[in-house]
């Protein structure tokens, strides 16, 4: 994906004959794969498309003239465009991007025409998302931070935003509670920078437990408030909560997820190619051992879907470094998941890639959480991971849902499965 695909183009068709020209064609090379915006792909503006193009790396804003021509970049710059819409005149674009604040998202505003200049509608601690522009001038957005989640916010023209609807939270929410999360940068066992998300506890121990939590997707990135995706939402909030109970949290946007340019999201060798993740993982692990207020002896792992391999080859691996894990139904057997055919050197790749190659030199506890109706990630991952720890007498957990789903439908099985994470942790890392 990164340069070798067959080149995206784009068609106009007339509804009542139904035929159709090429207007643009995306040139070969970075970029000849099409990647998609979060809230869709074109955009037919004033006499002119806008549309999504990698062509420097990075997810960017182009135009072109409805009748065809070259291709105008609207939102040149090292950062990463994610929903877009049209202004009602259609002369203009709303957009939300992580420009100058890559762990976060605001609010920007471009003309569709060649030569525009972006102007920021929104800026500073909160993340702004799901742009829609109103006449007058006005947009409509959704917003969080790090105390508050979601909610619905607009802003007029010339003015600052609001919340639409004041006093939605409860009256208990513990938002004055809660830490504002540090951006990080560590360097992966191979040299890689990967950025985190650092929730420091208040007082506590000189030397506290930690726990590094990885995202699922893998095509995600984790913010530094409350995600605006309801899986993430609730994994921020669990990580608040592992902070107030005096664990120091790192959470790690490893490669092969989104917000970092093309290069980053497609990582050489990542997942069943050679599961190149776990240098972060393992970049991880060493930054938090060697910070002063971090007891390097309790040191745990975390995560979901594709976080839950990570957490699971974590412990496969590197079972010197860290102490436990939970697992929510993680991948344990690419090999399992794809029809390789006849191509045995892809699956055995596709399979050393994985956590139960390396189950052998598994030593620390994991607490194992799955829904057996599970669709994204099946079960027998999980069983078959059970009956290897098991015969190598691994102290393992667990906690399964009978016809629940892999994004659990039950807010109930939500609350149960963290509360059983956070009590997990407390026995085997305390």
């Amino acid at each position: 994906h990164r340069e070798d695909a067959e080149p995206w183009s784009i068609r106009v068709a007339d509804a009542a004959t139904g035929r159709g020209r090429e207007v643009w064609k995306a040139r070969a090379g970075v970029g000849s794969a099409f990647h998609p915006l979060a809230s869709g792909t074109l955009l037919w503006g004033d006499g002119r498309l806008v549309f999504p193009w990698e062509r420097d790396g990075w997810s960017h804003l182009y135009s072109v003239a409805e009748g065809g021509g070259e291709a105008a970049l609207l939102t040149p710059g090292e950062f990463e465009v994610e929903h877009a819409a049209l202004a009602p005149d259609r002369r203009r674009v709303v957009f939300s991007s992580n420009q100058g604040d890559i762990d976060r998202r605001h609010i920007w505003r471009v003309g569709v025409t060649a030569g525009a200049k972006a102007a920021a509608l929104t800026s500073g601690a909160g993340i702004e998302w799901s742009p829609a522009a109103l006449d007058g001038g006005a947009v409509a957005f959704l917003r969080s931070d790090a105390r508050q989640p979601a909610r619905a916010a607009i802003q007029t023209a010339g003015g600052a935003g609001r919340d639409l609807a004041e006093g939605l939270l409860a009256a208990d929410f513990p938002a004055s509670a809660m830490v504002e999360p540090q951006p990080v940068i560590f360097p992966a066992a191979d040299g890689m920078p990967i950025h985190g998300q650092l929730f420091l506890p208040r007082g506590g121990a000189a030397k506290k437990p930690a726990l590094i939590f990885f995202h699922g997707g893998s095509r995600r990135q984790m913010l530094l408030g409350w995600h605006y995706m309801y899986y993430y939402n609730n994994a921020y909030a669990l990580n608040q909560y592992l902070a107030s109970q005096g664990y120091l949290v790192l959470s790690v946007n490893y490669r092969s997820g989104v917000g970092y340019g093309l290069n980053f999201r497609e990582a050489i060798n990542y997942g069943l190619t050679g599961a190149s993740e776990y240098n972060d993982v393992i970049g991880a692990g060493l930054y938090v051992r060697g910070r002063a207020d971090v007891d390097p002896k309790r040191i745990g792992l975390w995560g979901g879907s594709y976080g839950g391999y990570l957490t699971a080859l974590g412990l496969a691996r590197g079972s010197d470094l860290f102490a436990a894990g939970v697992d929510f139904h993680g991948v344990h057997d690419w090999s399992k998941l794809r029809d390789f055919g006849t191509n045995v050197a892809e699956e055995r790749t596709a399979f050393e890639s994985s956590p139960m190659a390396a189950v052998k030199t598994w030593r620390s506890p994991v607490l194992l959480i799955h829904g057996d109706d599970d669709r994204n990630v099946p079960f027998t991952e999980t069983l078959r991971l059970v009956t290897a720890l098991r015969a190598q007498k691994v102290d393992f957990e667990e906690l399964i849902f009978p016809d629940e789903i892999h994004d659990f439908l039950s807010y109930r099985h939500w609350v149960e499965s963290y509360q059983a994470t956070v009590d997990f942790f407390a026995r085997k890392m305390r």
